[in-house]
């Protein structure tokens, strides 16, 4: 006696379902008619909200971002395709905090923990020499460029 499975949904198995996705998208990409980076109706939103509470500074609800919150959301932006340009014009970078051996050893410690992109660290203030410090970045070489002479005043 053999048995039929029935589907999940009424368009057939998950592989069905990628079987016609993909051969959309490489109908598509040989037509000439998709962007790279084509993203479904549902992150779209998801990405204006989060542009959104950044901006404003509340999360749904009208809650204050917490730090923790600033970093979720820069970082989810990130991984979605947003630029780092983008979400500072969106959201200012604060002036650095001072630099102590707390602030070095927390970076540390929230980047084990979480994994954060380093760039996502600035948005709540922490600045190039911490993130150096911390081991996140290294540090850039200095410019081999020539000085600016300044110009003598007439």
């Amino acid at each position: 006696m053999a048995t039929t499975r029935t589907p999940k949904n009424r368009r057939g198995s998950p592989e069905a379902i990628e079987k016609r996705r993909a051969a959309r998208a490489f109908n598509q990409l040989l037509a000439g008619k998709v962007k790279a980076t084509k993203v479904d109706g549902r992150t779209e939103k998801r990405r204006a909200r989060l542009l959104d509470e950044l901006g404003e500074g509340t999360a749904r609800g009208g809650r204050a971002l917490k730090p923790i919150d600033v970093l979720s959301r820069v970082e989810e932006l990130l991984s979605l395709g947003e630029t780092v340009a983008s979400i500072k014009k969106i959201r200012r970078i604060p002036r650095p905090l001072r630099t102590d051996a707390d602030k070095v050893e927390l970076v540390k410690r929230l980047h084990a923990a979480y994994g954060f992109h380093p760039e996502v660290y600035r948005f709540v203030g922490f600045g190039e020499d911490a993130l150096v410090k911390a081991g996140l970045v290294e540090k850039p070489p200095r410019s081999a460029a020539k000085p600016r002479k300044a110009k003598a005043r007439k």
